[in-house]
């Protein structure tokens, strides 16, 4: 018999919030930097040159627990010598390099043409100099990572087109040979032979304390708003603790809120509106959309079918999604799961149907149409499907962290991190018993608001369930 989704009143538990933070040993920066040379080794590099800034700063995080603030930075390993990588900082980066974990395990090196604009530039060497201490010469492999490679679907030569700043790829070609420098994002970053793709516990445990707050946060918003605020003022139910973001918060009603993307205004919110809102910080992001109104009576009369016409269809594929994923399911079986259902243009389910997320939002994903590749333990992902219709019916979202973890990860995490455990256990009964979703063993919910999908925002007890 087929399952459908319908819309009833339910009451969402209280799953706590953390009282102590997740670590990182520095151990697991070294072992990181450790496997990505063995691995570029035995692709044939000579040197491994890892570029970050502002925007793009997880491959570096990941591997060093330093992040660049304000400016640009390199990490370089010389994969032929057993020395100390160099993490290449600017001005201000030279006194924030204590935040690493590693630092002493690091050759800090100051380049200031890695600092804003006007800022001092006579007191450090070249860039070319820099690189040939990092192992960078004539004839010698190069493998540069920034935060995208690309395919032969996208351009002629992938393994040379290159998104790093000019300036630096320039310089490493000249040094190297332009036919020896190649774009080596896939080895950490490929949805499941990257190195960055499986996480360890202490990983997880990590993700799974900034998910209990940006979902927390989210939570917040839904039974808090209320017509006649701004945008502003609803941001602050949010309670925000200051975790670093993944990307700029996102909440928007009316007009804005077909963009999805825009930042909070001054904007009053009214009645009727479309509403829309997602917080990200390094490890989770959390999202939601619906209409701020307290029933279908609210909506215009053409969209009274709001519910039955988009609402339902999609939480049925978010529960088949659920239901597929596991450890050994393929990306090609989620991405089923969802256009099996709502793949019509209405629902404009474009892009992949759940992704690989890390200290960034979006890491990678294996889930498109056709993909063989598999799901294994340690995954950390997001079900991120936002239908996009293009009509005054709007969307619908409920994106929400999760991980695998097998047996194995399972009892560790339990023994490791008891109270997260607890609120992984409690997310789990709630999804099941209340929600009516199938979950393997292996999926762990990291989200206070656990695929909880309340449609008219203004009724925030009255969700979304499987019967």
């Amino acid at each position: 018999m087929a399952r459908h989704a319908e819309l009833v009143e339910l009451q969402l538990p209280e799953f706590g919030i953390p009282t102590k933070e997740p670590i990182i040993p520095p151990e697991t920066y070294l072992e990181r930097i450790e496997t990505l040379r063995e691995k570029a080794r035995e692709q044939g590099y000579a040197s491994f040159v890892v570029y970050g800034d502002r925007e793009h700063y997880a491959n570096v995080a990941w591997l060093t627990g330093y992040d660049p603030r304000f400016e640009e930075t390199l990490l370089i390993l010389d994969l032929k010598k057993e020395t100390k990588p160099l993490l290449v900082v600017g001005n201000e980066g030279k006194g924030y390099t204590g935040i690493s974990p590693i630092e002493k395990k690091l050759r800090i090196v100051l380049y200031q043409s890695f600092s804003l604009v006007s800022q001092p530039r006579g007191e450090s060497r070249p860039l070319k100099d820099i690189l040939r201490l990092g192992g960078v010469k004539r004839g010698s492999k190069v493998g540069v990572a920034g935060w995208k490679y690309y395919t032969e679907a996208e351009v002629d030569y992938p393994e040379a087109t290159l998104e790093v700043p000019s300036y630096i790829v320039d310089t490493i070609r000249r040094m190297a040979g332009k036919e020896n420098v190649a774009n080596a994002n896939a080895l950490l970053l490929h949805p499941t032979e990257g190195i960055r793709v499986v996480n360890d516990v202490d990983q997880l445990a990590q993700f799974e304390y900034v998910g209990t707050y940006t979902s927390q946060s989210l939570r917040d918003v839904l039974f808090g708003l209320r017509p006649g605020m701004t945008e502003h003022e609803a941001v602050r139910l949010m309670n925000l603790n200051g975790l670093p973001l993944s990307c700029h918060l996102m909440l928007s009603a009316g007009p804005r809120a077909s963009m999805g993307l825009p930042s909070p205004s001054s904007r009053v919110i009214e009645r009727g509106d479309q509403f829309t809102m997602a917080y990200g910080a390094w490890g989770s992001l959390n999202s939601r959309a619906g209409f701020v109104v307290e029933s279908e009576a609210e909506l215009p009369k053409a969209i009274r079918d709001y519910v039955p016409k988009l609402v339902a269809p999609y939480y049925e594929a978010i529960a088949v999604w659920y239901k597929k994923l596991r450890i050994g399911a393929t990306g090609g079986d989620l991405w089923r799961a969802v256009h099996d259902r709502i793949g019509d243009s209405f629902f404009g389910v474009h892009l992949n149907p759940g992704h690989l997320t890390s200290l960034e939002e979006w890491l990678s994903s294996p889930s498109y149409e056709g993909s063989k590749e598999k799901l294994t333990s340690g995954m950390a992902m997001h079900v991120d499907v936002i239908p996009g219709t293009g009509t005054r019916y709007f969307t619908s979202n409920v994106e929400d962290g999760l991980c695998l973890a097998d047996a194995k990860l399972r009892r560790e995490f339990e023994g490791r991190y008891p109270e997260a455990w607890g609120r992984i256990q409690a997310r789990r009964r709630f999804m099941v018993d209340e929600l009516g979703l199938r979950l393997a063993p292996e999926v762990l919910p990291f989200s206070n608001i656990p695929a909880y999908l309340p449609p008219f925002i203004l009724s925030p007890r009255m969700a979304m369930r499987m019967t």
